[in-house]
């Protein structure tokens, strides 16, 4: 852990060099199987299979070391305290543990669900269009996580919505098949619905057009944006959009799809700039029961039904019909 992970605010849970990020481990599982990937396709087997033993490693640990019982934990102080746990008085729940569960692809599939309903249950707000990166707030209780709990309780990291965590938990939503919740989460973090009446804007208080790195989330403070402007939440959010939801995956030179259309959507359409070509891409859904996924461009029907990017300068006409329950 050190001085601070993702969150830097708890500068101090192993800032004697023995704590551990729970979270880390999750995020050092998801590189690790990355390269061995980019270790395969460069004939390092070796190497490939060192960072493929390790990760699995690091799973078997995480599920020995980081399970709650009923969600992941966040860490441990250098003393051994568990942070984020259910005998916590404060930061009983963390979101981002529970959302790496799922995007790393290393935590049990069945904890890994349990974890995001606990988040869905302790962490989302719908009553008030908000979800919190941990709850509850550090306040009063003897933890000392660092300078995060010099923040009042219900702001920036401490229990406020930290969008960058509120992106990652659509995100898991999304990959864990559930298109109703990611969609319903975006809904809910995309600035311009803080801005519906003249009675939420009073609220929100920042702009409407830029995303806000984090919202406050308690009286009386509730729905108020922050900092504005300098977030890296805006670039999760394009591809929670992008990739996530509208399903559009960029591989050196190819484009594959994996949309999660709403129940009330037909289709959508994307016009698609690869360096000087422009691809209009019409995603389309089938009738129940019509076929499973088809891709064609001008016509032609692509066997792997992915898109070979090609900058000839030219227009392209891309259609891609999906089953009307889900990608096949």
């Amino acid at each position: 852990m050190g001085s601070g992970d993702w969150n830097d605010g708890m500068n101090l849970v192993g800032a004697e060099g023995k704590g551990e990020s729970v979270w880390l481990g999750f995020f050092l599982y998801d590189v690790l199987m990355q390269f061995t990937e980019v270790a395969r396709r460069r004939g390092d087997l070796p190497f490939a299979e060192r960072c493929g033993a390790e990760a699995a490693q690091m799973s078997r640990n995480i599920e020995q070391h980081g399970w709650d019982g009923g969600w992941y934990r966040r860490a441990y102080f250098d003393d051994g305290t568990p942070l984020g746990s259910v005998e916590n008085p404060e930061c009983r729940i963390d979101s981002i543990p529970q959302s790496w569960s799922v995007l790393s692809g290393a935590g049990d599939t069945k904890r890994a669900r349990l974890a995001m309903e606990a988040a869905d249950q302790y962490l989302i707000h719908r009553d008030q269009a908000l979800i919190q990166v941990l709850d509850p707030p550090f306040d009063k209780s003897d933890l000392n996580p660092g300078y995060i709990k010099g923040y009042v309780p219900g702001v920036r990291e401490n229990g406020g919505q930290y969008t960058h965590g509120a992106i990652w938990m659509a995100m898991a939503f999304a990959q864990l098949g559930d298109t109703r919740r990611a969609w319903e989460l975006l809904t809910m973090i995309n600035p311009v619905n803080h801005a519906r009446s003249p009675e939420s804007i009073a609220t929100y208080k920042v702009e409407p057009y830029a995303v806000a790195a984090d919202v406050y989330a308690l009286s009386p403070h509730a729905g108020r944006g922050g900092w504005t402007w300098y977030t890296g939440s805006a670039g999760w959010m394009y591809r929670l959009i992008v990739e996530s939801l509208l399903g559009l995956r960029l591989t050196a030179d190819r484009l594959s799809f994996a949309p999660l259309l709403p129940a009330d959507w037909e289709g959508f359409t994307v016009h698609y700039r690869y360096r000087e070509t422009v691809y209009h891409i019409a995603v389309l859904r089938r009738q129940v029961g019509d076929g499973e996924t088809s891709v064609t461009v001008d016509g032609s029907p692509q066997q792997d039904k992915t898109i070979t990017l090609v900058d000839d300068h030219q227009e392209h006409a891309v259609e891609v019909r999906v089953p009307a329950d889900g990608i096949k």
